[in-house]
């Protein structure tokens, strides 16, 4: 199976935790490594996905039955496109009570797709609670915890195991609050020439941030071959 027909589901149910950021980074990555890349958004407010690169994101609504077909039919569609999920704190027990109401995870493991979803975990009881619950209701699909590391390093990592096959603690690097101004105001790109024309950034500060990119994207690199190895692997087996 090849890890291009993917969806990948960035999700907690806090706010500001840096969900929206790592949607961001997973977009312009899969841009920079030549994939076809479409993300929908459903968060509301300021700093949405859409605001930050509104030429890859279409902004979704699962409140009502003709928006939440739109969204999920895109999504099992077979079309050699990485498609990433943005969901807003608002609707992540809609959204996942959704997908297990329609089967979302068998399906796309019939259709060859492969599920991952990147939690991003904190330090309190709501965060673990849901955790739990999305191992115990999607067993069969790739649940990851995403550690921010602008909030620590602690983080009752042991509360959040990684679930299903080629799963494993992903870590985002904490960046410098210099660089996060210039980064969190819309629209912002990490690809292209938006980042390399960013001319109030001093020079300094380019470097760092290429640095902070080359961390995270190898975590990104290193995510799609254990989910790759492991589906060959099943592949195999059966």
């Amino acid at each position: 199976m090849s890890f291009r027909n993917s969806v990948i589901v960035v999700a907690s149910p806090r706010p500001r935790v840096g969900k929206t950021l790592l949607a961001r980074l997973l977009v312009d990555y899969y841009l920079l490594e030549g994939h076809p890349v479409r993300a929908f958004d459903l968060n509301s407010g300021e700093g949405t996905l859409a605001q930050f690169l509104p030429d890859h994101v279409t902004v979704s609504s699962i409140a009502e039955v003709q928006g939440q077909m739109a969204l999920f039919d895109r999504l099992v569609t077979v079309d050699d496109t990485v498609k990433i999920i943005d969901v807003g704190h608002e609707v992540f027990e809609p959204f996942f009570s959704l997908a297990e109401r329609i089967d979302f995870a068998d399906e796309a493991r019939r259709r060859g797709i492969a599920l991952v979803v990147l939690f991003m975990i904190s330090n309190d009881r709501v965060t673990v609670d849901a955790y739990r619950r999305l191992a115990e209701h999607f067993p069969r699909l790739t649940l990851t915890p995403v550690q921010n590391e602008m909030f620590g390093a602690g983080q009752m990592r042991d509360k959040f195991p990684p679930v299903g096959r080629g799963a494993a603690l992903l870590r985002v690097p904490a960046l410098a609050p210099g660089l996060r101004k210039h980064v969190e105001q819309p629209p912002f790109s990490f690809s292209g020439p938006q980042l390399a024309n960013a001319k109030h950034i001093p020079l300094d500060g380019h470097l760092e941030l290429q640095r902070w990119l080359r961390r995270i994207y190898l975590e990104f690199r290193e995510l799609d071959l254990r989910v790759l190895l492991a589906d060959l692997q099943s592949s195999i087996r059966f």
